[in-house]
This record gives structure tokens, C-alpha cells and sequence, in this order.
């Protein structure tokens, strides 16, 4: 007899190019992590220690699904990213190691209720609603490494309704893929299934119902969505 009260949620997962799929556990994001996208944002770019916050696994939107406009904001932001799937874990890891624990990249959207970060910035209070709502993060293939290698430099950008948004460059990432997982494994114990979205280039901007959104990365894919 199951000692479960109620039955548990099905896994989250992600399909990863050339099949299967990838079990997510948790799911970190690094924000401020493009020199540009900080100073649009108001803030001033530097190599201080990278800003981590989290979203559910459960928000994530696979195979190009519909993401519904979230509740209370009227300022829904998109944000494409490289995201990191991690393969397998551990604590404190060197950052000249990080990469022996990436199992693959894809393309993914950090989608952000804008006013109500604001407001909690101006405010001094938390902004998790703002970044882990439901649907906030449409995921693209998971593609292997072994396959693809591990990006350094290549084109990140946004088309919303075909019209570019956001055009970046990974190179400009202020704090290496490296770099970003070594650091989180020293604020938690990594483990296989995590993903770590790596930040955002200039450009963010809103979004209305209806818009489709495709996100491009150079030597890694794409990530489809339609706002509704």
C-alpha cells in the first residue's frame, strides 16, 4: 500500500535531441549575467558574485507549447537564455571540472512579471513571483554536449512576431558557464536533473497575447512559444 496520501505529481521532464527525456529537478537562474541587459536594467556591471534565484520544475513548457499570459501583471517580459542541464552533481566544484558535470545545452525563456519585480525591488521584498510563476519557462531540446560540444561564443537572440528583440553574443556572458556552475555549488549540492538558466542579454521588453516568440542559439537550437 502506497503510504503517499494523495498520488505524487508526475516527473518534469524535457526532451533532449535524438530522444528520451530529461528529468528535471530543480530549476536556478543567474540574473545580471550580460554587461548591456544590467545597464538597461539600471544597475551597474561588474564581476561581483553572480545573483541566483529559482523556478519550479514544473514551470517548464516543452515542444513549443502555448505559455498563457500570467495573472496580476500587466508588464510580462521575455528573456532568452542558454540554459545549462546538468548530468551529474556535486559540491564546491572547481570551476576548471564545471564542465565535466554538464549533460547539454538548450535554448530557453526566463518569462518575468516585470511590475511586480519592481515593485518588490523598490520595496526590498522577495521577487520570487515575479520569475517562478506557472508556465515561466519554455524549454527548447535538451542537446547533449557530446554532441555539440560546449558553447563559448555564438549568437543568442529573440524574434517576437519574426521581428528581432534580443541579439547577444554568449562570449559577453560576465560570468562563464564555468564560472556559473562553480559558484552555484557552493550555494547548494548540485545533483543530475538540475538546469541553470545563465542570464539574459539586452533587449527584454513585453509581451501581449498572441505574440510568438523564437528564441535562437548559435550551435544549440531553438526555443518556440506562443503568448495566449
Amino acid at each position: 500500500m502506497s503510504e503517499y496520501v494523495f498520488p505524487p505529481p508526475p516527473q518534469a521532464a524535457a526532451p533532449v535531441a535524438g530522444g528520451g527525456l530529461f528529468p528535471v529537478r530543480r530549476i536556478f537562474c543567474v540574473g545580471q549575467n550580460y554587461a548591456a541587459h544590467v545597464r538597461e536594467m539600471g544597475g551597474d556591471p561588474s564581476r561581483e558574485p553572480p545573483i541566483f534565484f529559482t523556478k519550479p520544475a514544473d514551470s517548464i513548457v516543452v515542444n513549443g507549447a502555448d505559455a498563457p499570459y500570467p495573472s496580476l501583471t500587466k508588464n510580462l517580459h521575455h528573456e532568452i537564455e542558454l540554459v545549462v542541464a546538468v548530468g551529474a552533481g556535486g559540491a564546491g566544484i572547481p570551476a576548471d571540472k564545471a564542465l565535466d558535470h554538464v549533460f547539454g545545452y538548450a535554448a530557453g525563456l526566463d518569462l518575468t512579471r516585470r511590475d511586480i519585480q519592481a515593485e518588490a525591488r523598490k520595496t526590498g521584498k522577495p521577487w520570487d513571483m515575479s520569475k517562478g510563476f506557472d508556465f515561466s519557462a519554455p524549454l527548447g531540446l535538451i542537446h547533449p554536449a557530446a554532441r555539440i560540444g560546449h558553447p563559448k561564443t555564438g549568437r543568442i537572440a529573440l524574434k517576437v512576431n519574426g521581428a528581432i528583440r534580443q541579439d547577444g553574443e554568449l562570449a559577453d556572458l560576465i560570468w562563464s558557464v564555468p564560472e556559473t556552475v562553480a559558484a552555484l555549488s557552493t550555494y547548494v549540492a548540485l545533483a543530475p536533473g538540475d538546469l541553470i538558466f545563465t542570464g539574459t542579454p539586452s533587449g527584454v521588453g513585453p509581451l501581449e497575447r498572441g505574440d510568438v516568440l523564437l528564441g535562437e542559439i548559435a550551435g544549440v537550437g531553438e526555443v518556440r512559444t506562443k503568448i495566449v
